[in-house]
């Protein structure tokens, strides 16, 4: 399931640094993840050599590399890779020149295994061990945005200033943590670390939990909600003094929350995330208040900034499907995401339910990188965005159609199960070529919004498999959209229920689904078959047209399901 992170084509993904460029050392980005995340066990060529790209994969992906001959990345995350086969890889790289091998490989398993160990040696690869309760959705975004700041430019003014303008969340811990006194974590609106700095041994196990990717103990958060520690940060600015918790081993905090201030005097400040700072052996010092305050309204505008303004890469996935305006050069952009231009490709769109789309639409957002490693790990050319509420994933030269659409119901099933969010997807195969994702987006945003009505059912489809409901919607949006095609006879019908307290339409809406078939009709709507025929009769001298003649029963129906759709609310049953 490789990742590769970067916007440069394979030819010079693992090329030696331009020495113009700002790049980072591995020293400085083990150092940046802290020893409660990472562990240098061997470097044989130092731990000085660049690091400017990585790549997440599992053992599938090392048998693909070996079969190649081109540039690879610098730094590559082994994600469940075995033993036997990490060594086999170890040892077939090690044959290659030193510009066709990493620098280094992250692994939970490199303190257990001597082999892995002596392997890693014989290539002259640095092999660094992750905490094995670390997770690899939290540990892959934080070393790209390492890499994302060594390519801004690195390291805090040497004399820190918290209004600096270049700063970002890494460089704004650390400067906290210097003038507030303490070790820091930046959250975002989810609980999950965005930026921390360097922790020392004074660091508590609630610390090191939240820098490896974990929740902290259940009973440390249900004291932080009993002593209103969260409805506090979502309805003010201030900072919160956390005392310590004997029982729990927690030691003393300061906590803001981090918020968008809007212009609307109506409309509360969006929280964005909050700001810790653990005490360590010493005390805060004197200013820390002040200090928590001014980083608050500094984080704020930079996560604000990175909402609103992609990354270079990320903009050029979200202008292939069609969105920033679209017109890319598609030879360039799968040039610069590595993207396979040969063989057709698959289009997936993710939507929450109607139900949950407006709550669930804030944390979807957020789910980015998660959505990103599912689809790595079942394709590895593959991207994906989220725009507005929506999420796509492209997937080159899938293997086949069906085992796209299970893969597709197995994320479904899994958000739905693990964060509780349920969506729905549309998937849009194939795509002949790159040139097409953005017409295969609009395709699937057909998909989801013709199919919105008939959910759960249609909690996967596609539009061959739904073209109907899509299509029948898409024209009963247009009928509904121009008022000169109203029939203002069904709005008579209407208006005669509203003021008898009659139910004519529901049943004339049965009577039709029913292909007039009166008993069958009337039994679904519990009347006597007569009933129905005296209703039905009604509602042809009402409107003015026989339902026997099938013109006329065609532009009835179409009517009444424009009307349904404009107003979904079920008429006064009577």
């Amino acid at each position: 399931m490789s990742v590769p992170s970067g916007n440069r084509s394979p030819a010079t993904a693992a090329a030696a640094p331009d020495p113009s460029a700002e790049t980072i050392t591995l020293r400085e980005l083990l150092r940046a993840l802290d020893t409660a995340v990472v562990e240098l066990i061997d470097a044989p060529a130092g731990d000085d050599v660049a690091v400017a790209s990585v790549a997440l994969v599992d053992s599938s992906d090392l048998t693909v590399e070996t079969e190649s001959q081109s540039p690879m990345q610098d730094l590559y995350l082994h994600v469940g890779v075995a033993d036997a086969d990490a060594v086999r890889w170890f040892d077939d790289v090690s044959g290659r020149a030193r510009r066709h091998r990493p620098h280094a490989v992250m692994s939970k398993t490199a303190h257990e295994s001597s082999a892995v160990q002596a392997a890693a040696h014989r290539a002259g690869v640095a092999l660094v061990a992750v905490h094995p309760k670390a997770r690899w959705d939290h540990v892959f975004p934080l070393v790209q945005r390492m890499l994302d700041r060594s390519r801004r430019g690195r390291g805090a003014p040497a004399d820190p200033d918290l209004l600096a303008t270049d700063t970002d969340l890494f460089g704004l811990a650390q400067i906290v943590a210097q003038n507030a006194g303490g070790m820091v974590s930046i959250e975002d609106a989810q609980s999950k670390v965005l930026a921390y700095s360097a922790s020392d041994e004074a660091a508590d196990e609630l610390r090191a939990l939240s820098i490896l990717g974990r929740e902290g103990p259940r009973d440390y958060l249900r004291t932080l909600q009993k002593w209103g520690v969260f409805d506090r940060l979502r309805e003010s600015d201030e900072v919160i003094d956390v005392p310590a918790h004997e029982e729990l081993a927690t030691k003393r905090r300061l906590v803001v929350s981090i918020r968008q201030s809007t212009e609307d005097t109506s409309t509360a400040p969006r929280l964005l995330g909050s700001i810790w700072v653990q005490q360590g052996d010493a005390p805060f010092n004197p200013d820390a208040v002040d200090v928590l305050r001014g980083a608050s309204a500094i984080a704020a505008r930079i996560i604000s900034r990175s909402l609103n303004a992609p990354s270079t890469e990320g903009l050029l996935v979200q202008r292939l499907f069609g969105a920033r305006g679209g017109g890319v050069d598609v030879p360039s952009v799968a040039s610069a995401l590595n993207l396979p231009m040969s063989g057709a490709a698959a289009v997936v769109g993710f939507a929450p339910t109607g139900s949950e789309s407006s709550t669930a639409t804030g944390e979807f957002a957020g789910m980015g990188s998660m959505l990103r490693l599912h689809a790595s790990s079942f394709s590895r050319h593959s991207v994906a965005t989220v725009i507005g509420d929506r999420a796509y994933v492209l997937l080159p030269r899938y293997k086949s159609a069906a085992g796209v659409t299970a893969w597709t119901r197995q994320l479904v099933d899994q958000f739905e199960a693990k964060r509780s969010i349920v969506l729905r997807a549309a998937i849009a195969v194939p795509v002949p070529d790159l040139a097409q994702v953005a017409a295969a987006r609009v395709e699937v945003d057909r998909v989801l919004d013709g199919t919105a009505a008939t959910f759960p059912e249609g909690r996967v489809t596609t539009l061959a498999e739904s073209r109907t409901a899509v299509l029948l919607g898409e024209i009963l949006d247009l009928v509904g959209e121009h008022p000169e095609l109203h029939d203002p006879r069904v709005d008579a019908l209407y208006e005669y229920d509203r003021k008898h307290g009659s139910n004519l339409c529901e049943s004339a809406e049965t009577y039709l689904a029913e292909h007039g078939d009166v008993r069958n009709a009337a039994a679904a709507l519990s009347v006597h078959p007569n009933t129905l025929r005296y209703r039905i009769r009604r509602v042809e001298v009402i409107i003015g047209i026989g339902l026997q003649d099938a013109a006329d029963r065609l532009l009835f129906e179409l009517q009444l399901a424009v009307h349904r759709r404009a107003t979904p609310e079920k008429p006064p049953q009577g």
